[in-house]
């Protein structure tokens, strides 16, 4: 029983991490889930041994003994004898997410492990829901960092925010041209821009594929962010330059990622749902999806006659602003 359910943790599957814990916490949880449900499965019947053991002759009235075989089971693999059958589980962590951070965290449960690497290579992007505040300035970027400016923020408006998330879209698309290594004259990068499949080949600078304003309401307001290759920093920092751009200042007080590659906030586990029928029900739910996706994105990436190879070491250089990236990409 305990060798089929590990059998069934093998793949990949999402939790929800709250703010204000770390990621690794939330692994040492999940795992330490996982080794409580193996080890409260019933275990297998323990082996029969042939053992001679001393007892009365049958069909006798005086009281001798003699030696008998017996079949009694061996208790050299019994749980109290040799302790829980598994006592720890190798647990990969995909996009990870920084302590203040929340959302979406993709986990790899033994040989899924391997895939983590793959969807990694696939450089699918990330959706976040970005919170920001007008009107000051800290050190870090967030709400509770040190404050070093306070400024006035009645002059912003939606339609100023608009087009100044539509320069930053602008310039990102650019970019993301560039560092996927496609000729812009080529039917081949024509198709991939119909169907919205362009992304970078190799690790590059954080670059986003779309941005939008879900709600304002000054001195609040809430983005939505699709990206690759980011940072939840300098998601934080994104939200410092726009408040630059509008002449004013602004901190992020939230970020929360919505969608990591093929995993959404339906996929997340909740804490309460962090355990072995839960998550063996959550591998198996996914695998299909993740084998599509992988199978084309090798297609995306080789070609139908290519053969597999390492990309080449793009020698373009990362932007010292998330604004500035538009003129740097070109570089």
């Amino acid at each position: 029983m305990g060798s089929s359910g590990l059998a069934r943790l093998q793949g990949l599957f999402a939790v929800y991490k709250p703010p204000g814990l770390k990621w690794l916490h939330v692994r040492e949880t999940v795992e330490l889930q996982l080794l409580k449900g193996l080890n409260a499965q019933q275990p297998p019947a323990p082996k029969q041994r042939l053992r001679f053991l001393l007892g009365p002759v049958e069909g006798s009235e005086e009281k001798k003994l003699t030696l008998r075989a017996t079949s009694v089971p061996s208790l050299t693999s019994h749980r109290l004898v040799r302790g829980p059958a598994f006592t720890n589980l190798k647990i990969g962590v995909g996009h990870r997410l920084d302590v203040q951070a929340s959302g979406v965290l993709v986990l790899a449960v033994g040989h899924g492990r391997s895939l983590l690497t793959d969807i990694s290579d696939a450089h699918l992007t990330k959706d976040y829901t970005v919170r920001g505040l007008l009107g000051k300035a800290t050190d870090n970027f967030c709400e509770d960092g040190r404050l070093i400016e306070k400024t006035t923020y009645d002059h912003v408006t939606r339609e100023r925010l608009d087009r100044i998330l539509a320069m930053i879209q602008g310039s990102h698309q650019k970019a993301l041209v560039t560092y996927s290594n496609l000729d812009l004259k080529s039917q081949e990068a024509y198709e991939m821009a119909v169907r919205g499949v362009i992304r970078p080949m190799s690790k590059s600078p954080m670059l986003i594929t779309a941005i939008r304003c879900l709600h304002f309401a000054p001195p609040e307001f809430l983005l939505e962010v699709q990206c690759v290759h980011e940072t939840q920093q300098q998601l934080r920092k994104l939200v410092h330059e726009i408040g630059l751009e509008l002449k004013s200042t602004a901190v992020c007080t939230q970020v929360r990622r919505t969608r990591d590659g093929l995993f959404g906030l339906d996929d997340a586990l909740l804490r309460t749902q962090w355990d072995l029928h839960n998550i063996q029900g959550a591998i198996q739910a996914t695998a299909p999806r993740v084998a599509v996706e992988l199978k084309k994105n090798l297609t995306l990436k080789l070609g139908p006659q290519q053969l597999p190879s390492a990309g080449p070491p793009w020698g373009l250089k990362g932007p010292s602003s998330t604004l500035e990236l538009g003129s740097c990409a070109g570089q």
